[in-house]
């Protein structure tokens, strides 16, 4: 099958997005498809065997890691020369967006919704973009024949914002890389700052609004008032950080941004991860976690509640409710061993049912439907 994939968001940087697409992408040529890559910013040359053709593109000021173009004349002899049987919008709100309602007229189209751009938009700030955002959600998906998103409750959203032909993506994630025996005593120091004895709350994402993350410091506030030693690691940037690593309490460190086996040794090196944000369509740092042996306390929002299982796996809070509801259940995760061990034990488990072979298959399955129909 011969696939042109048209993505918002590609490397080098790191987030939800870029991780299940170069994940989809390894399974794909492991599996003997061929793939064109379309990505805007700065993107390698190939990735797993596929020529990705660079979009000319910039940043936004109010997101500025992610850029945004238009494909142009070049980019679209590219298209029509490698003459797809199917193209793939990964994320269309922009670059993604625009450009397949062009390929449309030649080509079927699937679209994948990973971002909840119009909630984005309050958290950023910016309560008056919703509305294109929404419109743009509606237009760009649209035009697909199929959609797919990545949980459940993404599946309402998706009715919601007028998203038609909607299709789960199957959750996955990395058991070989992501895995308990990933932990050292080493990168435990480096996350405490020294003190690799102590209790260790991880937070995993960007340093952003979006992400709820300035609740982190408050509520491992609220833990440290019955277990005093208590220490939070922040690992990951974005526009926050500077702003939140300026005066912070000596029992936080940040680590910036992490990858590779730096990242695992991180995920694994934890107690428990803390994850509030209200935004995720799915949660990927939830499931590096499990994949890892980490529970998760997370917000009950978004695709979160589609991957921890309140009481089993960790533990669901309402995202308003003050940190003290928040702190409570870390606060057991981290003087009740057998509550952490049966926890982890089960994160764990719930982690590997996810492969991303399996998820892959699925989606080509759809690849096949879409392609049919449109021969009929």
């Amino acid at each position: 099958m011969r696939i042109a994939l048209l993505t918002e968001v590609f490397l080098p940087k790191i987030d939800g997005v870029v991780t299940r697409t170069t994940r989809h992408l390894d399974q794909l040529a492991a599996m003997g498809h061929e793939v064109l890559i379309f990505a805007p910013g700065n993107p390698p040359a190939s990735y797993a065997g596929f020529d990705v053709v660079p979009i000319a593109s910039r940043g936004l000021k109010v997101y500025p890691e992610v850029e945004h173009g238009m494909m142009g004349p070049r980019a679209f002899r590219r298209l029509r020369e490698f003459n797809p049987d199917i193209v793939h919008a990964v994320n269309p709100i922009w670059t993604a967006g625009w450009s397949a309602l062009v390929a449309a007229r030649r080509y079927p189209v699937i679209a994948s919704f990973h971002t909840d751009v119009p909630e984005y938009c309050l958290k950023l700030g910016i309560p008056w973009v919703k509305p294109i955002a929404k419109w743009g959600l509606r237009t760009f998906h649209g035009r697909a024949a199929v959609n797919l998103v990545t949980s459940g409750p993404m599946m309402d959203k998706a009715a919601e914002y007028g998203i038609p032909n909607v299709r789960l993506w199957p959750k996955a994630v990395d058991t070989e890389r992501f895995t308990p025996a990933a932990r050292t005593r080493e990168m435990r120091a480096r996350l405490t700052n020294g003190h690799p004895d102590d209790p260790l709350i991880l937070f995993v994402g960007r340093i952003s609004a979006e992400k709820s993350v300035e609740r982190c410091i408050p509520i491992v506030e609220e833990v440290r008032r019955s277990i005093p030693n208590a220490r939070l690691a922040l690992v990951g940037e974005g526009p926050l950080y500077d702003e939140l690593r300026a005066s912070p309490p000596g029992w936080a460190t940040f680590t910036g941004y992490l990858s590779g086996a730096d990242l695992h040794a991180a995920y694994a090196s934890g107690d428990v991860l803390l994850f509030p944000s209200t935004t995720e369509t799915l949660g990927f740092a939830a499931l590096e976690a499990f994949a890892s042996g980490l529970p998760v306390v997370a917000a009950n929002a978004g695709g979160l509640p589609f991957v921890v299982a309140d009481g089993e796996t960790g533990f669901l809070v309402n995202p308003d409710a003050p940190d003290a509801a928040w702190a409570d259940p870390i606060a057991r995760l981290l003087t009740d061993p057998d509550t952490h061990a049966g926890m982890a034990r089960a994160a764990r488990m719930e982690a590997e049912r996810w492969t991303w072979r399996a998820s892959t298959e699925t989606v080509v399955c759809y690849y096949d439907e879409v392609i049919r129909s449109a021969g009929q």
